[in-house]
């Protein structure tokens, strides 16, 4: 290890926490001796930082001395095999571990007064999949042709009873047509495959028919809606406009708008609806000691649901209004909560207010009446309603409230503490462009899920770093770096006589 002065850390995060996380994943008595987590993990860090690989961060760790002095090791030991990464990924960070590391980090930067805010922004930022997207027909080619794998390697060759002539799909002009035929022609190979085939002894070949039963089965699979690819089929296809598409996956996380630190991290499927998650986002976030105090977000986050978790916990709702959730022209009508009354531009009022549920979907509405002697008299009465309901104004439920929303949505307070959200711009262009959050380096949501968390918990230690870095010349934090940097001098000048 290194000297007792070398050990110095300006880093007000402390890791030793990884270890007691992780301690009953490991065995103690059997296998040879485990690398210290706390090593792993920050290798791990340093990986997802400057977005390289398992065998190149271990070889720039080896020469790089920077990466040594985060390590806290010496020049001279040895440092883990590539291998080893993978396998403390995969195996010993779990999907609760990572969210308890993330908790921790941010619960450390709380108790040290780094973080003093308590506003929230909330957003989703989309990632490619490793791989491509393919048509149903191409990827029910490749079905069959693991299916043939599968059975010639298992039972030796593929019985003659069976059709391996695998249709041409491109020949097909119709793109339905095309599908409809790689579909049948599945179907009939597997039916011909259970035949000849027996349960023991081609095992893997059973687990590929049922696969394929399962994607068959999806009505979405055939409308493009489903799997799109075999190698990758946790991925979906979303949208990013009405007219620009990705496939692969969205990362949803919150951040504290003012020092742009991530508090919790969550992924799903590119097909993913902005907020659905939201109340597990915030929980999260609470579990680090935040008090949160505002919530910022864009239109996607402004629904019913969304706006009342953010009562529930004594914050203010930072979020524009949604023209398809909030459906009524204020130009034309104004609503006055004390009384619950709507009045109309020519000053007419409601006078009768009834709920209407729709027979059809369960719907609910409010019917609000207009006083008919008003509304006859109104030299605008053609103008506002349809011929039958002259004095009738049927709203959703919500709008009442939604109302008074919008009418503080539109001060000069509420605009200018909207920019504030713009660091989740910053932070969602940070991960994909220096991160490489913009594509996926594994297969399925497990490894993407670990990605998303891992590049979080780099991009906020480089964050924490750059406030701790910006305080006064005279912090303890500054004087450590100092005291650091001239003990590893000394150290490499004595190593070197």
């Amino acid at each position: 290890m290194l000297p007792v002065a070398f050990n110095f850390t300006i880093n007000p995060i402390d890791f030793s926490f990884i270890n007691k996380l992780l301690e009953k994943s490991y065995c103690k008595y059997y296998g040879r001796p485990a690398k210290e987590p706390e090593l792993m993990l920050r290798l791990l860090i340093l990986q997802y930082l400057y977005n390289l690989s398992d065998e190149r961060v271990i070889e720039e760790a080896s020469l790089n001395l920077a990466y040594l002095w985060f390590l806290g090791i010496n020049p001279e030991e040895e440092l883990p095999h590539p291998s080893l990464l993978a396998k403390f990924r995969v195996h010993r960070l779990q999907e609760v571990t990572m969210d308890e590391i993330i908790t921790e980090v941010v619960k450390q930067c709380v108790e040290k007064n780094i973080i003093k805010s308590g506003g929230i922004s909330i957003d989703c930022t989309h990632t490619h999949a490793n791989t491509v997207k393919k048509v149903p027909e191409r990827i029910l080619k490749h079905i069959a042709k693991k299916i043939f794998k599968n059975l010639e390697k298992e039972a030796g060759e593929i019985p003659e009873e069976i059709n391996t002539n695998i249709p041409n799909y491109k020949e097909i002009a119709d793109h339905r047509e095309a599908k409809a035929t790689m579909k049948a022609y599945v179907e009939e190979v597997i039916a011909q495959v259970e035949e000849k085939i027996e349960g023991e002894k081609h095992t893997k070949t059973c687990k590929v028919i049922e696969k394929a039963r399962e994607i068959l089965e999806d009505p979405k699979f055939i409308e493009q809606k489903s799997i799109r690819s075999l190698v990758d089929q946790d991925a979906r296809v979303g949208y990013k406009s009405k007219t620009e598409s990705f496939f692969g996956y969205k990362t949803e996380y919150a951040m504290t708008t003012k020092e742009r630190i991530i508090t919790a991290v969550r992924v799903y499927n590119g097909a993913y609806v902005d907020g659905t998650g939201f109340e597990e986002l915030i929980d999260l976030t609470k579990d680090s000691g935040i008090e949160i105090k505002e919530v910022y977000g864009d239109k996607a986050y402004f629904r019913k649901p969304i706006l009342d978790v953010i009562k529930e916990n004594g914050a203010e709702a930072y979020i524009p209004i949604s023209e398809m959730v909030y459906k009524i022209d204020e130009s034309k009508y104004a609503y006055n909560k004390d009384s619950d009354q709507w009045f109309c531009d020519y000053g007419n009022y409601t006078v009768e207010k009834q709920r209407k549920i729709r027979k059809r979907d369960g719907r609910e509405s409010w019917k609000y009446k207009f006083d008919v002697e008003g509304c006859q008299k109104c030299p605008k009465k053609d103008q506002c309603f349809k011929i039958g309901k002259s004095n009738t104004l049927e709203i959703s439920v919500n709008i009442p409230e939604y109302y008074e929303y919008s009418q503080r949505a539109k001060t000069k307070e509420f605009i200018e503490k909207y920019k504030e959200r713009a660091s989740q711009e910053w932070k969602n262009g940070e991960m994909k462009r220096f991160h490489g959050l913009s594509r996926a380096r594994g297969y399925g949501l497990r490894s993407m899920s670990m990605q998303s968390k891992l590049t979080a918990l780099a991009v906020n230690l480089k964050r924490i770093a750059q406030l701790v870095s910006s305080l006064s010349k005279n912090n303890h934090y500054f004087l450590l770096l100092k005291i650091r940097i001239k003990c590893f001098r000394l150290y490499k000048t004595v190593k070197v006589a």
